[in-house]
């Protein structure tokens, strides 16, 4: 479908447009006299992912953006559970996944110009000489959503499902570092992972990025051997990985072995350049600023998901809809959630739980009546505690494709 032709010079879908449209779903758009500028049902989207890849012991709907390194995402109503499990989480590799990994031998060791000393334990004294903690975080690859972005940008077609919120068990990070000992000059921390470079070329680094030290030492930031219960799957980092909940999800490093404490922000692999951030002002689509017009993505932006029912749902009229589905806010929590079901007229509230812990996403549910026959799209949008609402279709475009928080959308049909 030629998309220029679609609309006229106000952005507004032509009437020849809306009626060809109908023809094709069989039924008319409801509320279509409301949709935004430039807005494209979802019926009538190209979503530009690739098939489902059978050779991944995964769920057997997840979808394979990219298989070397792994990028995989689960479509929204996959993500329905209040714990993901992990054959439904989404996975972002950046490297090649360890080839052996003997559990006995392997360490961690903390160094770094502002350690009084560097320190290595085994998994064995990691689990014996500090308190266990569990924590369900919420972890979202800073690109879920880029394919929603136009112009489009570089990079893997994430749609909405790179984010997980699962329960993960390990030790408290700053209780590591405590006993360790730091120098009053650490502001940063970086990790350092087994993964290897896609070349297979020992030399080349893959990625090692970190946070502030204020975000290392908080109670939920872990380093963490399980994940639901049970040891952390391969593909997700095991033996052991940090996680780090509310920020970017590549900061929270797979199969690591190395934390330095830094003397200044680090300077890692995919920490320089412009990988993982964002124009520091807005920027016109298509514009491509310089380097140091960029800063770091740290806490992500307020966002929600309808994991129920899923997208080509037919409801027969006078039936309520019942919704579900979760919402997050990076360090902040979630105030409300409303849904719509004329493009944004009008919105109504949401039933929304506390989260389980500082950091968890926070479900909510809804029962929503559709006044006629036809098409319908329903729109989740999430508020955070501070007031920042999610934009309605797109976020401010940035040239990498991070952070687009806009509305969740899915499409139903009344008969």
């Amino acid at each position: 479908m030629d998309r220029s032709s679609l609309f006229n010079r106000r952005g507004f879908l032509k009437k020849s447009t809306l009626a060809t449209m109908a023809g094709m779903l069989g039924t008319k758009i409801a509320f279509a006299d409301h949709m935004p500028g430039g807005y494209l049902p979802l019926a009538f989207r190209e979503t530009g992912l690739a098939e489902p890849n059978p050779m991944l012991i995964k769920h057997k709907d997840l979808i394979v953006l990219n298989d070397k390194p792994w990028n995989v995402e689960p479509p929204a109503y996959l993500l329905d559970d209040a714990v993901t499990p992990a054959d439904k989480m989404f996975i972002r590799n950046n490297g090649l996944i360890p080839d052996s990994i003997d559990v006995a031998k392997w360490e961690l060791t903390i160094n770094g110009e502002s350690v009084k000393a560097p320190k290595t334990y085994s998994l064995s004294d990691l689990k014996k000489r500090f308190k266990t903690y569990t924590y369900q975080l919420v972890l979202e690859c800073a690109g879920n959503g880029r394919s929603g972005y136009a112009p489009q940008t570089a990079g893997n077609q994430w749609s909405d499902g790179a984010v997980s919120c699962a329960e993960w068990t390990g030790v408290r990070l700053k209780d590591i570092l405590a006993d360790v000992g730091l120098k009053d000059d650490a502001i940063y921390i970086g990790y350092y992972g087994k993964d290897l470079h896609i070349s297979q070329d020992p030399a080349k680094p893959v990625i090692s990025r970190g946070v502030p030290i204020k975000k290392a030492l908080e109670d939920e930031t872990l380093v963490a051997w399980a994940m639901n219960g049970k040891d952390i799957p391969l593909t997700h980092g095991h033996p052991l990985r940090l996680v780090v909940g509310g920020w970017p999800a590549s900061v929270s490093g797979k199969w690591l072995h190395t934390i330095a404490v830094r003397n200044k922000v680090h300077d890692g692999a995919k920490m320089t350049g412009k990988s993982y951030k964002v124009p520091i002002n807005p920027v016109q689509p298509g514009v491509d600023p310089p380097e140091d017009q960029f800063k770091i993505i740290e806490s992500m932006p307020v966002k929600s998901l309808i994991t129920f029912p899923k997208t080509g749902a037919t409801v027969d009229l006078g039936q309520p809809i019942t919704l579900r589905g979760h919402a997050w806010a990076g360090d902040r929590a979630v105030k409300t959630v409303q849904v719509s079901f004329d493009f944004g007229s009008t919105w109504q509230n949401t039933k929304l739980q506390a989260p389980k812990n500082r950091l968890a996403w926070q479900h909510w549910t809804a029962d929503l009546k559709l006044p006629q026959k036809g098409y319908y799209e329903i729109w989740a949008r999430a508020v955070d505690d501070a007031g920042v609402s999610q934009p309605m279709v797109m976020p401010q475009w940035n040239p990498e494709g991070y952070c687009n928080n806009a509305c969740h959308r899915i499409a139903v049909k009344v008969v």
